[in-house]
């Protein structure tokens, strides 16, 4: 039996259970390519390389209910790349603390910070 498709929005918060293979796991499905993972739900995401990562195409993150994030994790590749300077100085503007890492890390961390009922969301770049 296959498992479930995801069709680019799931409400709700959900640790990641895997990723990898241009993709991630998680509620028990697959998608392959790039998540934001945030407070309201996991949606797709356009970006595919850092140079993705900017105001515009973290949007969603600017559109959730104030508060709701204190920590983003944005995970960036198979290797750490700093966030923009501007990106960063809105989102601390926000009262959010931006920590970009590889995504493999970012992914693992989110998960746990989720656990522990943390304001956290992440922004995941997919890996091979």
């Amino acid at each position: 039996m296959s498992e479930p498709k995801y069709s680019g929005y799931l409400p709700g918060r959900h640790v990641i259970e895997g990723y990898g293979g241009g993709g991630f796991r998680f509620a028990g499905m697959s998608h392959r390519g790039s998540i934001l993972a945030l407070p309201s739900g996991i949606k797709a995401w356009d970006a595919v390389s850092p140079q993705d990562i900017s105001i515009e195409s973290l949007a969603p993150v600017f559109d959730e209910n104030p508060g709701a994030i204190e920590h983003l994790l944005i995970g960036t590749g198979l290797t750490l790349v700093s966030v923009e300077p501007g990106l960063r100085k809105r989102l601390r503007d926000m009262g959010i603390t931006v920590e970009p890492m590889a995504t493999g890390a970012a992914a693992r961390t989110y998960s746990i910070l989720l656990a522990e009922d943390r304001r956290v969301a992440a922004a995941l770049l997919a890996v091979p």
